[in-house]
């Protein structure tokens, strides 16, 4: 008895998991024999039936998805962790939904005739796609939905038999046994396993393989069923050392096919990428992927009926036979020279390759990478022609939106910083970055009239807003902020069908977690803070030898690796300039809302020249003329009576527009109106330097005197409150609070 509660002895410990090991195994249908087997296809015969192909693709629709437009989805599979390391695969929709569309494709097809090959920059998560995928197999094999099953061949002691050869009705103390497939251990002599991992349908003839099907399931049921089953079990054969086994079986019992099936012990597995059991990686190393060799004699040989002693059964193993019946993936398949993967065209043509002296039928997805350099090299290949009716290309390029470029950072930032404390926006500051220097100039000849002259003023960082949040550039009309908006797509579309596409060259996440690293080893900054990351950032663009990105000519304020840290630099004040007003609570923002809201009312009421009653007295009054010269005057609207008409109308129909492309949806003055409320609180705290002066003093003395002497002046309660709410209320520690407040007072204030 401890703590109230009654602990087991270690022999009821051992019992009860033992039950509850076996109940699992039990209802797994781990072990059955083909008898059984035939009734879990009569349950659903359309999951029992299914290629690799369309296993892959029901399991990416296993786990759910998220429609994120008309024509894209998230898989949810890719937000699992990939190898433990990497938490999720961050954006990347397109090529989730290409590779989707690929697999649902050979699915009617009936055969995966084509090489899944993932091409992009280093970096890009071609491999994490394709182990996501690998994980998502070994999930859902262990799921009812998701069951795998194969066979192998047993054989009982010989004093179970009536003869020596163990090919005969069995009888124990029990009576007639049916099936081995149920033999505890020490009652069977030996096993012989299918290297290849065939399904057990292909244990029935080929020509008698249909005709089995309809006796059980019925006419319609298998006309609708084999029209969708694949060419690797509507014609597929079995293995080479099955078939052996198989014929030999067959003639020993004089053709009596159900004393062969008695042999035959269904078993369901699981895939396991580590122990290469269905889904295997293949590096570019220089060997045969297959390999053929005649069985050693051994204790398990000999005990074998003397009618198969004297085949000569020979072993497959090698890559493409750890990975059958799942998934391959070849890791940058392109650094192998050609000729070690020309097989491949016909692998994927007819779904087998001659190993040995036999053909193995393979059901296999396939999936490769390389970066574009390789790509390009291959493409100047003679037989690339061949080999491109055989290759489905699928591009994987670097993120071009700062959202989804973050996700990659941050939840990795604890494991990077150690022991340092993460202040806010590091993974934003280094994402920001990062996509920064992925952008290309758009080509105003590209465009109309009416969007080359907008397109062709974007500077690099409104161009990674507009792709990250849909921010339109600030001093625009309301016509081409319209115009703009409309061609969204067509903008991050430049650049899609040449092979220098947009994403193709900048800085790879690699790059940007090796900065990470430095930043948080710096001795320098107390906290892994974006500071510490924009100085590593001023040293790595010094390397420019190094990196091809570095080397990119400049092109009106693109590719300008160095002046990008001073544009995320320039964010990161506005950010933290936002965050600081925040922590001081000096003003209310819903007041600030309304503000604008009432402002936006009475221009509506001035001009349409039209009066509005008053809630109190009834009265139809004029406009309040006061408030609608004071917000004017802050954001510095046009003097002139027709210019501040124009300026007018224009904020009434951002108003409108927004509204349109937002039906429903409650007026967010600030988001829309964004200069203005800049202005208003560059405004209001131009009006507060000396109170922001005071607690800037009241820092440095605080810092300078190492926090012992306490100060109760005006500046140092508001220093100690500011740094209160930025502590509790945003995430930073003291340290990182303080360093805030004093890089934005002596950059800004």
């Amino acid at each position: 008895m401890a703590n109230g509660q009654t602990t087991l002895s270690a022999q009821d410990v051992l019992k009860s998991t033992h039950q509850s090991v076996k109940r699992e195994f039990e209802a797994n249908r781990r072990i059955l024999s083909f008898d059984e087997y035939l009734a879990v296809i009569s349950e659903n015969p359309e999951r029992h039936t299914r290629g690799s192909a369309h296993y892959l693709a029901d399991m990416m629709d296993h786990f759910g998805k998220e429609q994120l437009d008309k024509e894209l989805v998230r898989f949810t599979l890719f937000d699992h962790a990939v190898d433990g390391t990497s938490p999720k695969v961050a954006g990347q929709e397109s090529v989730q939904n290409h590779i989707y569309r690929a697999l649902r494709t050979f699915g009617r097809q009936g055969i995966n005739n084509k090489l899944i090959l993932l091409h992009g920059p280093n970096g890009s998560a071609k491999s994490s796609i394709a182990h996501s995928l690998m994980g998502g197999m070994e999930r859902y094999s262990h799921e009812l939905d998701g069951a795998v099953y194969t066979f192998n061949w047993v054989f009982p002691l010989e004093r179970y038999t009536k003869s020596g050869m163990g090919l005969n009705a069995l009888e124990d103390s029990q009576g007639t046994l049916s099936t081995y497939a149920k033999l505890p251990d020490e009652e069977v002599s030996a096993q012989i396993s299918c290297d290849m991992k065939d399904h057990p349908l292909l244990l029935v003839p080929t020509e008698h393989r249909y005709a089995f099907l309809e006796k059980f399931l019925g006419a319609e049921r298998t006309k609708a069923l084999w029209e969708h089953m694949p060419i690797y079990l509507r014609q597929g054969d079995l293995c080479h050392r099955c078939r052996e086994v198989f014929d030999a079986l067959l003639e020993a019992n004089h053709g009596d096919y159900a004393k062969l099936l008695m042999h035959i012990r269904v078993e369901r597995f699981y895939f396991a990428r580590r122990y290469r059991r269905g889904v295997v990686t293949i590096e570019p190393q220089l060997h045969v992927d297959a390999q053929y060799h005649q069985l050693t004699y051994n204790k398990g040989v000999s005990s074998l009926p003397a009618s198969l002693q004297s085949l000569n059964l020979f072993a497959l193993t090698g890559d493409l036979i750890e990975g059958n019946r799942g998934l391959i993936e070849f890791s940058d398949l392109l650094k192998r020279p050609i000729d070690s993967f020309k097989y491949l065209l016909g692998v994927c043509e007819t779904g087998a390759f001659n190993v040995g002296n036999s053909i193995a039928y393979l059901d296999t997805v396939m999936i490769g990478s390389s970066n574009e350099l390789q790509l390009d090299s291959f493409k100047e290949f003679p037989d690339f022609t061949s080999f491109k009716a055989r290759i489905e290309l699928v591009r994987v390029p670097y993120l071009l939106t700062t959202t989804g470029e973050q996700e990659i950072y941050s939840s990795q930032l604890p494991q990077i910083s150690g022991e340092k404390h993460v202040a806010p926006n590091v993974a934003w500051a280094a994402a920001l970055w990062a996509v920064l220097t992925r952008l290309k100039k758009p080509n105003s000849v590209n465009y109309a009239p009416n969007l080359s002259s907008i397109v062709s003023n974007i500077t690099p960082l409104e161009k990674a807003k507009l792709y990250d949040t849909g921010e339109i550039p600030a001093g625009l009309s309301a016509e081409d902020r319209k115009t703009l908006r409309a061609n969204l797509q067509k903008i991050r579309d430049e650049y899609t069908n040449i092979p220098y596409y947009e994403g193709r060259i900048g800085a790879s996440a690699r790059e940007i977690k090796a900065i990470l690293f430095d930043a948080a080893q710096n001795p320098e900054f107390p906290c892994l803070s974006p500071l510490a990351v924009l100085r590593e950032m001023e040293n790595f663009v010094k390397h420019v030898s190094e990196y091809e990105f570095l080397k990119q000519e400049i092109k009106e304020g693109f590719h300008d690796t160095a002046e990008f840290i001073n544009g995320v630099t320039h964010e990161y004040l506005n950010r933290i300039d936002r965050e600081v007003r925040d922590a001081m609570g000096l003003y209310n923002v819903k007041q600030w809302e309304e503000f604008l809201k009432r402002y936006v009312q009475q221009i509506s009421l001035v001009l349409k020249k039209e009066k509005a009653k008053n809630p109190i007295t009834g009265r139809m009054e004029d406009p309040e003329f006061s408030l609608i010269e004071e917000l004017e005057g802050i954001v510095g609207a046009p003097a002139g009576e027709q210019e501040r008409d124009i300026f007018r109308h224009n904020v009434i129909s951002q108003i409108g527009a927004w509204s349109l492309d937002h039906p429903g949806e409650a007026v967010v003055y600030s988001k829309i109106l964004t200069e203005f409320w800049q202005k208003l609180e560059k405004h209001y705290f131009e009006s507060q330097k000396a109170l922001l002066s005071k607690m800037y003093d009241a820092v440095m003395y605080d810092n300078a005197q190492g926090g012992k002497k306490e100060d109760r002046s005006e500046g140092a309660k508001l220093a100690q409150q500011t740094i209160n709410n930025l502590v509790t209320k945003m995430g930073y520690c003291e340290k990182c609070a303080k360093e805030v407040i004093t890089f934005l007072m002596r950059r800004r204030y």
